[in-house]
């Protein structure tokens, strides 16, 4: 990129950003069109309209600090500060996960459950930017949502897409997994929990996302342990628990949920054939688990 005090064209800026990205980045392109609109305050459909203009100096510095960031391997959606989730355009932060397309799939799962004039209670475990969480209630907006995290960071963001999308019926609470709501019981239950092995090679291109929303115990599987046998006491009788995991860990999943008692466990393949979530009922009889 030139320095701040060149001038540039749009078509020039994409060309030069998408060269500095391509060791960096899957979709270079993509990301070059994105930080220049950025840059430039305006959409991506004025870069192919426009691409004669020129950025003046306060864009180009936007665009060589965005890119900076963007190599250093920070997310596109945290420089931008949203991730679209569900057709939602939701705020994201460094406090939570980037909310990936194929969790989409558990919310599905979840309405596929719920009748839509249903007054039902759904909660949702971990819920990070309240993803998850605010794309059910926005479906069901007869339920009453309630989205926990750990993470009083992450809640706030959770609650600013909550108030960004006009959202009466979700809650949030911070505490620690089913803690805050000992004492209730819900309908349906959906988490994506952490599923990631402590020291997995997999966390080196994950450096940017908080540890407590991916780690989970030398096999990834702590967290799992926890909603397996915690949320046995706070679900309806024949409701639904809904979690994702790590696409190798569907067997271990079901020996942990059959374990401690859970019945009719069934695992879902996500939209690119992996088997990344597995639903399961309780017992017939909360009487049953003592």
């Amino acid at each position: 990129m030139p320095s701040t005090t060149e001038t540039i064209s749009i078509a020039a800026a994409i060309a030069a950003a998408t060269d500095r990205l391509g060791e960096c980045s899957e979709s270079a392109r993509l990301d070059a069109e994105i930080l220049v609109a950025r840059a430039i305050n305006m959409p991506r459909s004025y870069l192919f309209a426009h691409p004669e203009d020129e950025l003046d100096e306060s864009a180009l510095q936007r665009l060589n600090e965005t890119l900076q960031h963007r190599c250093a391997g920070m997310p596109l959606a945290y420089i931008m500060g949203s991730k679209e989730f569900w057709s939602l355009q939701l705020q994201v932060s460094p406090a939570t996960l980037v909310p990936r397309p194929e969790t989409e799939l558990l919310v599905e799962l979840a309405l596929r459950e719920i009748p839509r004039t249903a007054a039902w209670q759904v909660l949702d475990l971990g819920t990070g930017s309240g993803a998850i969480a605010v794309a059910i209630a926005s479906e069901r907006p007869v339920c009453e949502v309630t989205a926990v995290d750990a993470s009083a960071d992450a809640l706030v963001i959770a609650q600013q897409n909550v108030r960004q999308l006009d959202l009466s019926n979700v809650r949030c609470l911070q505490g620690d997994w089913t803690a805050p709501v000992a004492e209730r019981s819900f309908n349906v239950i959906v988490s994506n929990p952490p599923y990631v092995a402590d020291g997995d090679a997999a966390l080196a291109a994950l450096a940017a996302e908080p540890d407590m929303a991916l780690v989970s115990g030398d096999d990834g599987l702590d967290a799992i342990r926890r909603l397996s046998q915690d949320c046995r006491t706070i679900i309806a009788d024949n409701g639904l628990l809904i979690l994702e995991h790590g696409n190798q860990q569907q067997a271990a999943v079901a020996e942990i949920l059959a374990t401690d008692g859970w019945r009719d466990i069934a695992c879902v393949d996500d939209y690119a054939g992996q088997p990344r979530m597995t639903s399961a009922r309780p017992k017939a009889s909360k009487n049953d688990h003592n």
